[in-house]
């Protein structure tokens, strides 16, 4: 998730996250996204800091992004706010010796025989706050609408904007209700998620997420431990693109302790 980049650090375990979508199953060259992302806090800079790995690929183009991430925390009321910015790199490359002109011609001018890459520096920002029971969340990214310009004039980014927003409510001691809200847009267009969670007994987990006029999402997952995590996604495609999508997720939660040796001691006799 983009606000990832302003809420890392927001608990004091250390996450481990890799998810792997395949978008529009059946299509010839469909996306594929593969995503992963370490995070964790740090009490020694008041904060919280991540690093997120990004591989979109649609055909013969494939995106990288890599990016790391600082939030500084600091306790509002009954929660923590989290303040944070993320810089990194942009790699956009395109395998032009697979690309095929419409005509059959070999040797169209427009499409580069050898391929081409180019990248650039990214940057995004963003606030966060969560408590027991609720988070809410706004974030930029591609803060500097960095051009990626190669002699194929790859892509341009624009800034994208996010808002995000929770509640928790505990039906009983085993059943609880997430619903939540997930709004992105670039300006000119925008996209809204809802989405619902069901948790049994902290462990299992399922529910719906509805995208209008695109897809309704069924999603499960497992809390296997404390530690360890999976989830599933299956979207079911609303719009004119009648192709299904699916999404893996598994997570690990773990905890670093350094052993601090003293250096010297104090004794009252020699004070």
């Amino acid at each position: 998730m983009k606000l990832k980049i302003i809420s890392f650090g927001s608990n004091d375990q250390y996450r481990a996250t890799a998810v792997h979508r395949t978008q529009w199953m059946g299509f010839e060259g469909a996306p594929t996204t593969l995503n992963l992302n370490v995070e964790g806090a740090v009490p020694g800079i008041h904060g919280g800091l991540g690093l997120n790995v990004i591989s979109d690929k649609i055909g013969y183009n494939e995106f990288l992004g890599l990016s790391f991430s600082y939030a500084y925390r600091k306790e509002v009321l009954s929660g923590v706010l989290g303040l944070g910015f993320s810089f990194g790199l942009l790699q956009d490359a395109i395998g032009g010796g697979e690309w095929i002109a419409p005509n059959g011609v070999s040797g169209d001018p427009a499409i580069p025989q050898m391929g081409d890459k180019a990248s650039g520096f990214d940057m995004g920002m963003g606030a966060y706050y969560n408590n027991n029971d609720v988070f809410f969340g706004l974030s930029m990214t591609h803060l500097n609408e960095v051009s990626i310009a190669s002699s194929s004039n790859l892509i341009q980014m624009k800034r994208h904007y996010y808002i995000t927003a929770g509640y928790s409510y505990d039906i009983d001691d085993m059943l609880s209700v997430r619903p939540m809200l997930f709004i992105k847009s670039d300006g000119v267009t925008s996209q809204l998620d809802f989405s619902a969670l069901l948790l049994y007994n902290k462990k299992f987990w399922g529910g719906v997420n509805y995208r209008p006029e695109d897809a309704i999402v069924a999603m499960m997952g497992l809390n296997v431990n404390e530690s360890l995590h999976f989830g599933f996604a299956y979207d079911v495609p609303i719009s004119q693109i009648a192709k299904s999508s699916i999404e893996f997720m598994v997570g690990y939660n773990f905890d670093i302790s350094i052993d601090r040796i003293p250096k010297s001691y104090k004794n009252p006799r020699f004070l």
